[in-house]
């Protein structure tokens, strides 16, 4: 597969899954985008949806992270962007508990998971965004001016907006899904934003 083609698969599967939670986010009975997470898609009727959604990201993000080493010759950097593809694939396969009031029928207040598919699905999260922040320090190494201030100030936000998401889940914020949603947003954005660029030279 030709590296202009394994970098594009970030920016495309990014797209596939940004559409898919936010469609899903506004067809589910219960569901409220700016309380619950993305995650909480997986569970319900439609459910599958989400878990095939995690999966395609993880097999964009696995190509991704190949083309970032084609290019920019960085073996961490793609390494810790496998890792991170490995934990979309693994969000997918471990599902969230009921809780929070989704699926309707479910507790309406936060709670600790209870089963271990849930626990771990718990874990993976925050390891996923902790792993792609630290694959944009070791590409930022490879980068000169304006592209590496860029990737460097999403890591500065990208981790303040962990701390944020993953307080506002613990204290069962009403702004839990919005913060979220901008977390993923942040940073999934640099993967359009590199996966376009590489290919058309401007990197």
């Amino acid at each position: 597969m030709s590296t202009d083609l394994l970098l594009f698969l970030g920016p495309a599967t990014v797209a596939i899954f940004v559409l898919v939670v936010t469609v899903e986010g506004t067809r589910r009975p219960g569901y409220d985008a700016g309380y619950h997470t993305g995650s909480e898609l997986e569970l319900g009727e439609r459910g599958w949806i989400q878990r095939a959604n995690f999966v395609v990201i993880a097999v964009g993000m696995a190509g991704f992270a190949i083309g970032i080493h084609r290019t920019l010759d960085t073996l961490l950097g793609a390494a810790l962007l496998g890792v991170a593809a490995a934990g979309f694939l693994a969000s997918g396969l471990f599902v969230p508990d009921p809780v929070r009031g989704y699926p309707p029928g479910a507790s309406i207040t936060g709670g600790r998971p209870e089963t271990l598919h849930a626990k771990l699905h718990d874990v993976i999260g925050p390891l996923i965004f902790l792993a792609l922040l630290a694959a944009l320090v070791a590409v930022a190494a490879q980068l000169d001016g304006l592209w590496r201030f860029y990737t460097v100030a999403t890591v500065v936000v990208g981790a303040v907006l962990v701390a944020v998401t993953i307080n506002a889940y613990r204290t069962d914020s009403a702004s839990t899904g919005l913060v979220q949603r901008t977390l993923i947003y942040v940073c999934l954005l640099w993967v359009v934003v590199l996966g376009i660029a590489l290919p058309a030279g401007a990197i």
